[in-house]
């Protein structure tokens, strides 16, 4: 999840780092900007927790790990530092070259989108993914009705895509060994009424 853009200022990623390591808040960085990450709402904390609950579940014993929020994903090919909401590596974890604390390898990305995200989420930062070699499957989750979009990669630049709206309904991950229903990852979340949800979708301020 990231915020509106605060400042037009271009640095260095190694400025960036610098500047990260000190800050108390978590910040992106985007084509030489530095743009700050709204806090979550509630919601989008309870979507995520219930994913990471579920795959970690799923792949306990097994050769993946799973990484939520503040985990920085390095996109060398866009020159791109961003936090996803939720992560799955495949095998040996392989960090940025000279960092520790910087990983470039995820199989699978969730985003949890929110109003002043959910294009970016679904557009350009799609993109951006796509240009990760180890990068296979994308989960969509909108944190104000149940309706998650979900594509996996099924070949050089092709996508299949699948989506769900009912809490009945089972997704089955294909690069990882473990499947969560939609009332699972809803699980706690208070959705708002459908004219409340349009007037939230449509507010300028951030959630």
């Amino acid at each position: 999840m990231i915020a509106q853009v605060q400042t037009t200022q271009t640095y260095s990623p190694e400025e960036y780092l610098a500047l990260e390591i000190a800050s108390e808040t978590r910040n992106e960085y985007i084509h030489g900007e530095i743009i700050p990450m709204a806090g979550g709402m509630p919601n989008h904390n309870r979507i995520v927790r219930n994913l990471c609950t579920a795959l970690t579940v799923g792949v306990r014993g097994q050769f993946y790990e799973v990484f939520v929020v503040d985990q920085r994903l390095w996109i060398p090919q866009q020159g791109i530092y961003t936090y996803p909401d939720v992560m799955v590596v495949s095998g040996e974890l392989i960090l940025q070259e000279g960092r520790q604390d910087t990983i470039t390898n995820p199989t699978l990305i969730i985003e949890v989108l929110s109003k002043s995200t959910g294009n970016y989420d679904e557009t350009e930062k799609f993109t951006f993914y796509r240009s990760l070699p180890t990068f296979q499957e994308y989960l969509l989750v909108d944190q104000y009705h149940y309706s998650v979009q979900h594509y996996v990669k099924t070949g050089a630049k092709k996508w299949d895509f699948q989506e769900y709206d009912t809490l009945e309904e089972e997704i089955n991950f294909s690069t990882v060994p473990c499947a969560i229903a939609l009332a699972d990852i809803y699980d706690k979340v208070e959705l708002p009424e459908p004219e409340l949800a349009e007037k939230v979708i449509n507010s300028p301020t951030d959630a």
